[in-house]
């Protein structure tokens, strides 16, 4: 090997030796790059920020209820207080128990839960079923229990009273007008009559009785409409209040009730 060649060869092995150390160099800054972001995201994880603390669901200062309307908020919590938050970041904390424990409560239909960190907290979403229809014993009485648009009742003291812009409907709850019988066919049949009724007079329905199930009342903004039984035949005698509500008028301050109750016969109940 000439001199020349000899020359070439050196260099090209310090090149070779170059790139070693680089990709070396190279492979080292990398794997300390990836260390220190690992070693980063563990102590961004721990953090105190991530942790909720152990009687957040007893005092709720880091829980908050929202969108619940006939559920209270009180009640809420009193369904998940027991819930023992495990000493974890919230983003591995299982939440499940508190999701199931809401869904058993009968106006919950459904329950989103959120949690949000720096500082750690929860945000319950209730999505609840929507009241179609409300009971009362009397007109002035606020309601004892709302029937949603599934057919599902809900009562009890811990709901009730709930004031909701819905048909009411008078029932006393015993006897012949038990309103805790109904489905859903009976509530669609109660909506169907109001809608039925104001179509025919032209005014709101302000309630339904049928504390007596056989002598159906509905009273509009002017005047009560008395029905009678709940039959096949009452659209038609609905159909027939165009034809009396003039006459209601010329003396609606005298006028107890217009009848509808007689088959092809209208008339003007009046007070005594």
């Amino acid at each position: 090997m000439d001199e020349e060649q000899l020359i070439k060869a050196q260099k090209e092995r310090q090149i070779r030796k170059g790139k070693k150390k680089q990709s070396f160099l190279k492979g080292l800054l990398r794997f300390l790059t990836a260390l220190l972001i690992l070693i980063g995201v563990y102590y961004f994880s721990t953090l105190n920020g991530w942790y909720l603390p152990k009687d957040s669901f007893k005092t709720f200062k880091r829980v908050q209820v929202v969108n619940n309307k006939i559920v209270k908020t009180q009640t809420v919590y009193d369904t998940v207080k027991d819930f023992e938050v495990p000493h974890k970041p919230l983003y591995l904390v299982n939440l499940n128990q508190i999701k199931y424990k809401l869904m058993g409560l009968s106006p919950v239909e459904s329950v989103y839960i959120r949690r949000y960190a720096f500082p750690a907290r929860v945000l319950i979403i209730i999505r609840e079923a929507t009241p179609v229809i409300s009971i009362a014993p009397d007109e002035k009485v606020k309601s004892v229990a709302v029937f949603t648009k599934e057919g599902k009742l809900i009562s009890g003291a811990q709901y009730m009273p709930l004031e909701f812009n819905v048909l009411k409907v008078l029932s006393y709850g015993n006897k012949g007008d038990d309103y805790r019988k109904w489905d859903l066919n009976k509530v669609n049949e109660f909506t169907k009559i109001a809608k039925y009724v104001e179509a025919y007079s032209k005014e709101p329905v302000e309630y339904i009785d049928v504390r007596n199930p056989n002598d159906l009342y509905v009273k509009v903004k002017s005047v009560k409409i008395r029905l009678g039984k709940l039959d096949s035949k009452i659209y038609d005698r609905i159909k027939r209040i165009p034809s009396i509500m003039p006459e209601a008028e010329k003396v609606k301050t005298k006028v107890k009730y217009i009848d509808l109750s007689w088959d092809k016969v209208n008339y003007l109940k009046l007070e005594d």
